[in-house]
């Protein structure tokens, strides 16, 4: 590494970070070190934009902007360091750690090139900037990460249905269900599954903010009138994330629940089964009156609770609800989020009490992913690309592929 701007003899700097202070981020000098040798520099705020001025700046080919929460207050300055890079032709790296989205969005839609989150993962930096040296594509062949699924008409699969509802707010089963549906996606290279995502919570859905994926007005049209829906209009609701499975996101404007029937939940799941392998929805908290059709239609109807009073209340409300009705209580598998580890043995004993109090078995128990779940859903990416050594996306995957084993063997068997 050259520290500060001046390098006479030694290779000509070739990449820049510009920090409050690069101390900050060891990981980032790391990885600037594999990936550029001591062909870079490190710059202060101030001293970037003076930098820019100087014909040394003339041979740099990109800029790492490392970021944390105390810079917010400094947006302005990024912003110009950002705009100063790119009118002289400088691809920007944006770094950032523990920023809020508004920012993290400001400074994108100012020119930044790539976006990395701090720590960073691994071989991210490199992947970044190997796509910064990758030649433009014509305008022509250019693809668009969101666009619409194209669905053959005589498609004949019977999709298994998973269904996740957390028993109370902020449980987590949002985040749950698009990693869930994302390891089902990427389970085997060679055979890939065909997943769908259905986002029904129709007021407060976060599964277009998980990914990164824009809110499509075709999807209000299409649930305002599911009698005239065909493979083609459930299709152009459809959007690819990464091309490799199709999201149904909620609509854009926040409508009651009621706003659609039974009939057309049974429309809109059915079409999905038959096109696509696995088929994952993400319901509301509130019980709603097509609960009881997705209820009948799932595989497994994941209820998603925590270790607290508020889960244990809820829960209890839910199995007098669904057994009083006569409704298929026994498809729900209760799923523990935030779990106590192996060692903590008296959480291991509230967790046991709880079941026994409640009557019920609670049989998934996923650890807590900290901060980097909640970075990994502000960036719009699930954990196995944020975070893939992340403890619940481990949990996570193990339990995608037990899905597909079951649903397998059940395929087999029939």
């Amino acid at each position: 590494m050259t520290s500060g701007i001046s390098q006479t003899e030694a290779a000509p700097i070739a990449a820049c970070t510009i920090s409050r202070d690069v101390q900050l981020f060891d990981l980032l000098i790391e990885d600037m070190e594999a990936v550029m040798g001591e062909a870079w520099g490190d710059l202060g705020f101030t001293e970037a934009l003076a930098f820019f001025y100087q014909p040394e700046s003339a041979m740099v080919e990109f800029v790492a902007l490392a970021m944390d929460a105390e810079d917010e207050d400094n947006l302005p300055l990024m912003g110009e360091i950002i705009t100063q890079a790119k009118s002289r032709g400088i691809k920007v790296i944006l770094v950032a750690e523990d920023v809020t989205p508004a920012a993290l969005h400001k400074l994108l839609r100012q020119g930044a090139d790539e976006f990395i989150p701090y720590p960073l993962p691994e071989q991210e930096l490199a992947a970044a900037v190997d796509r910064l040296r990758e030649p433009a594509a014509p305008a022509a062949q250019t693809a668009t990460p969101a666009r619409a699924h194209k669905l053959q008409a005589d498609s004949q699969r019977e999709g298994a249905v998973i269904v996740t509802q957390g028993l109370a707010g902020g449980s987590g089963s949002s985040t749950f269900a698009v990693n869930l549906a994302w390891e089902l996606a990427e389970l085997n290279a060679s055979e890939r599954p065909s997943v769908c995502l259905l986002d029904l919570d129709l007021q407060t859905g976060s599964v277009s903010t998980y990914l990164d994926l824009p809110r499509r007005e075709a999807v209000m049209e299409m649930l305002s009138e599911t009698e005239a829906m065909d493979e083609d209009i459930f299709g152009q609701s459809l959007i690819s994330f990464q091309d490799k499975m199709q999201v149904l996101t909620a609509p854009a404007d926040m409508v009651p629940l009621e706003f659609i029937t039974p009939e057309d939940i049974l429309r809109v799941v059915e079409m999905a089964r038959s096109h696509f392998d696995f088929v994952v929805i993400d319901m509301p908290h509130t019980m709603v009156q097509w609960t009881e059709t997705v209820l009948n239609l799932a595989h497994v109807y994941f209820a998603m609770i925590e270790l607290d009073m508020r889960s244990a209340q809820n829960a209890l409300r839910v199995k007098r609800a669904l057994q009083s009705e006569d409704l298929p209580f026994d498809k729900l598998r209760f799923l523990l989020n935030r779990a106590p580890k192996f060692t903590d043995l008296n959480g291991k004993s509230r967790v046991k009490r709880l079941a026994e109090s409640l009557g019920i078995s609670i049989d998934i128990q996923l650890p807590d992913g900290g901060k980097s779940v909640l970075q990994s859903c502000d960036h719009g990416q699930p954990l196995a690309i944020s975070a893939p050594k992340n403890a619940l996306r481990k949990e996570i995957a193990k339990l995608a592929k037990n899905l597909h084993e079951l649903g397998r063997a059940e395929a087999e068997a029939a």
